[in-house]
């Protein structure tokens, strides 16, 4: 499962209002059929309008400066994996989305009118997205950047040569074009991928929006305050403040193993991501260290997510990977957690 928590801000400033991402995540709805439209729903109730959403987050910004964020995203990702486990259930997904929301309440480390936050302090609205699109930074897209790139060239030739600007066969031309199609390495039903392709299997996931400032519109709870979860004491009396992401982002976590009964491997998991990213030699030697059939199924997802796995075939008592070694698997590491093909 991987989870982000961003302030959505529109060309580097915090967006004033939620109307525009609202009609971003309206787009899959285009063209259905009222049946089949996916609405935003919350912690009680289905089929909330758009409009709905925008009146009740824009309206929620008591005594917000306008340099403040107004409203977060929260995305939940779950991995192919863990689709699969709930048989890609929409009704499985809006009961997660459910308890996720009670893991983020409890996260703040701070009181409203003497008690803690619970889920009825928190103001948000969630959607269900089915599909995924390639973007440029996948490895689908990077590979077949340089046949994308002699396609176009011959395409804008044969404009050139149709305009009467340049003599030219535009016959050998379309041929040339056909072939690269055909060889670029990635492809999907016989096409070339291209930015904006909808991505195979299944690829569920929750957008959630959730206000700056709490149900009664007085107190800010903010996910992204500067404090982590802490006390200190302020004009005499000890005061809590800050919101623990590492205890929501593990909370989570938890709640879907629980709820559905997952098995996690090790190179899944929140704790997983984070040696990687502060210690990668001590991510490697614990991978080494897995058991024999976790160690297998470690390295067959992250095989399924790009990362060249050649280098950690080594006995857990040679294991002396170079600085070299590192910053390559790193680079696919990287690459693996940004598209959350391995769940982390």
């Amino acid at each position: 499962m991987y989870i982000t928590i961003t302030a959505q801000k529109i060309n580097g400033n915090y967006a004033q209002s939620v109307a525009a991402f609202v009609n971003y995540l309206e787009k899959e709805n285009e063209g259905k059929n009222t049946d089949d439209l996916e609405h935003f729903f919350n912690q009680f109730g289905e089929e909330i309008a758009a409009e709905e959403v925008i009146s009740a987050i824009d309206g929620n910004t008591a005594k917000l400066k306008k340099k403040e964020p107004k409203f977060y995203s929260i995305t939940l990702n779950p991995s192919v994996r863990e689709l699969k486990k709930i048989q890609n259930s929409q009704q499985a997904l809006k009961q997660y989305t459910r308890e996720v929301m009670k893991a983020y309440a409890a996260a703040f480390h701070r009181e409203i009118s003497g008690r803690p936050v619970t889920i009825d302090d928190i103001k948000y609205f969630a959607k269900l997205e089915h599909q995924r699109t390639f973007k440029g930074n996948d490895k689908e897209i990077i590979e077949n950047q340089p046949y994308a790139t002699q396609i176009l060239q011959l395409k804008q030739e044969a404009r050139r040569i149709g305009l009467g600007a340049e003599l030219g066969n535009i016959t050998n031309l379309k041929r040339q074009i056909q072939y690269l199609e055909r060889e670029a390495p990635h492809q999907i039903n016989g096409e070339r991928i291209v930015r904006g392709t909808p991505k195979p299997g299944p690829q569920s996931h929750i957008h959630i929006i959730v206000s700056r400032k709490d149900a009664s519109n007085r107190y800010s709870v903010s996910p992204g305050s500067k404090y982590k979860a802490s006390d200190v004491v302020m004009n005499g009396k000890n005061v809590k403040r800050g919101f623990d992401r590492d205890a929501f982002y593990k909370s989570a976590e938890k709640t879907f193993d629980k709820m559905f009964g997952y098995k996690r491997n090790y190179v899944e998991t929140y704790q997983a991501r984070k040696t990687f990213l502060k210690n990668p030699k001590l991510y490697f030697s614990m991978l080494t260290k897995l058991p024999t059939n976790e160690r297998a199924l470690a390295f067959q997802l992250l095989q399924k997510s790009g990362v060249n796995t050649a280098l950690l075939s080594i006995p857990t008592s040679k294991l002396q990977l170079t600085i070299k070694a590192i910053n390559l698997l790193k680079k696919g590491f990287g690459k693996a957690i940004e598209s959350a093909s391995i769940g982390i």
